[in-house]
């Protein structure tokens, strides 16, 4: 005999059935999970907007400028790892000829701008230079190279490690 079949037997409260429970499982997820969502959407700022998205376009136009003056220059860039995997081995060419003088040499990261990396870097009479290279995260950077006057740009993507050893900015 069942506890509602006998008048005699209080049925037991609410809380002590299981399916109540199980019926609140769903909803409660749903809840966590949209709260987790809204704490990582708000706490984490949005890097790919740009406030001044104009003063921005003005400045692509700039960088074309500059490739078009490394491609009339014929300036060709070099970049590999050395054996240890610590260090970044440049090599500059302007026309075929080693290009001495200061580069600015910038690696990108994808998606977090507080991991890029910026270089001032010397460069021999034979257009090579060194840049540590050591904590690099296995990612696809973005890799800019710069004169020292900044008169001509070279850019290009690189991923680390191992896929593409090497890798070649500009025409050689």
């Amino acid at each position: 005999m069942h506890a509602l079949d006998d008048p005699g037997v209080a049925p037991a409260p609410w809380y002590r059935h299981r399916w109540p429970w199980l019926l609140m499982l769903g909803p409660a997820w749903v809840l966590a999970g949209g709260s987790a969502a809204g704490y990582l959407a708000f706490s984490r700022p949005d890097a790919m907007v740009v406030d001044d998205y104009y003063s921005q376009g003005k400045a692509i136009n700039q960088d074309l400028r500059r490739e078009r003056v490394a491609q009339a220059r014929a300036i060709a860039v070099e970049l590999r790892l050395d054996r240890r995997g610590r260090r970044l081995l440049a090599r500059v060419t302007a026309g075929g000829q080693p290009l001495a003088g200061l580069l600015h040499v910038q690696l990108l990261h994808p998606t977090q701008p507080d991991k890029d990396l910026r270089f001032d870097v010397p460069t021999g009479p034979d257009g090579a230079a060194a840049l540590p290279a050591g904590a690099l995260e296995a990612t696809r950077w973005g890799v800019q190279v710069e004169g020292a006057a900044r008169d001509w740009r070279l850019a290009g993507t690189w991923v680390k490690p191992g896929e593409t050893p090497l890798l070649r900015l500009g025409a050689e």
